[in-house]
């Protein structure tokens, strides 16, 4: 009984590889010799990918036909047969019938997940989420410092790394930075807006920026309630910048750039130089790490006042490269709400904040 069953499935074997073999021999002989030829045939390999004939119709030169044919005697795989000349395209070659990425692994992106070029960790004018609290030197009270915007990429040609994106991205900034007395029934002193566009790249630890910032002052109504003939500045600033971040190491960088006003108003000049070194370790997840930076940013205005801005906390990463931090801040140089051009201030204080 055993015998008989084996020769019964030996014979259904073999009728099957027959008919398989000599299937795309009809095909080839039915077809026209010119004619392409799309999907005629499928093999799915036990190493994930499709094997599609390269040509059913005119065999190369010097190459064997569609026809199978025996391995040599020797062979390991005696009296199986195989088929030559095929192409092999993995599932998502073959569906996919859009452009394929460049071999570097760059791609178009749409709303890229991360930045290429980061906020300034200690810079006081950047696009970001934060609210500090200062006791101010030579002042009653205490101001309360906001900033509420944000910075995202728009486009991106490069790698789809969130963490150390590499290539070329256009980026959207922008924010309002309000100031609240809290010594005087927590009114609004003043508030700063910001806004820009950025094109920006990175290629290995060197990343930089080039682009344009608007910047304009206002006073709050409570402030010009309080102080009838103060007399107020139209400060505006409307600059070209240019930047570089060096990454000394995954966790520290330093930084250089300068800009020029071809607009400025109200006691802005054109010139301004931003300069530092932060440390802001690449570690994600609950525990967090320590972090520290310092900043110096020189202005024309007034004659090349620079202002020194110093912080030191805690911060958490996540897999998005969103940062949040907790830390003391102390500022010493030109008021930090540019309304007040040509006034100095040294401020010491603690808050929040949330860099993109």
């Amino acid at each position: 009984m055993f015998r008989w069953m084996s020769c019964c499935f030996l014979v259904l074997g073999m009728t099957a590889l027959a008919r398989e073999n000599s299937a795309p021999r009809a095909r080839a002989e039915s077809q026209p010799v010119d004619s392409p030829t799309f999907g005629l045939q499928v093999q799915m390999g036990l190493d994930g990918t499709v094997r599609t004939p390269a040509t059913l119709a005119s065999p190369s030169p010097g190459k064997a036909s569609l026809a199978s044919h025996a391995e040599p005697a020797d062979s390991p795989t005696e009296g199986r047969t195989r088929l030559v000349d095929w192409q092999e395209q993995t599932v998502d070659e073959i569906i996919d019938t859009g452009p394929t990425e460049v071999d570097n692994g760059y791609e178009w992106q749409v709303m890229p997940a991360g930045l290429m070029y980061k906020a300034y960790v200690a810079g006081e004018k950047e696009s970001r989420m934060s609210s500090v609290w200062f006791a101010s030197k030579g002042r009653q009270g205490t101001v309360w410092e906001n900033t509420l915007g944000g910075h995202v990429g728009l486009l991106r040609y490069g790698t789809t790394d969130a963490i150390k994106p590499e290539g070329w991205q256009f980026d959207l900034e922008g924010a309002a930075m309000p100031r609240v007395d809290m010594g005087h029934s927590d009114d609004l002193e003043a508030c700063d807006f910001r806004a820009g566009f950025l094109s920006t790249w990175r290629y290995g630890n060197n990343a930089f920026k080039a682009g344009y910032y608007h910047l304009s002052s206002h006073l709050g109504d409570e402030f010009l309630l309080r102080n009838p003939g103060y007399h107020r500045l139209n400060y505006v600033r409307d600059s070209l910048i240019v930047g570089w971040t060096r990454h000394l190491s995954d966790d520290a960088q330093a930084y250089f750039e300068i800009a020029d006003a071809l607009n400025h108003e109200d006691g802005a000049k054109p010139l301004e130089l931003q300069y530092g070194i932060q440390y802001a370790p690449m570690k994600i997840g609950l525990r967090g790490a320590p972090f520290a930076a310092i900043n110096g940013h020189t202005r024309q205005d007034f004659g090349y006042v620079t202002s020194v801005n110093i912080m030191a906390g805690w911060q958490w990463r996540g897999f998005s490269s969103h940062t949040y931090r907790l830390g003391m801040q102390y500022y010493k140089g030109p008021a930090l709400q540019w309304e007040f051009a040509g006034q100095r201030e040294t401020l010491t204080g603690a808050g929040m904040w949330m860099d993109y």
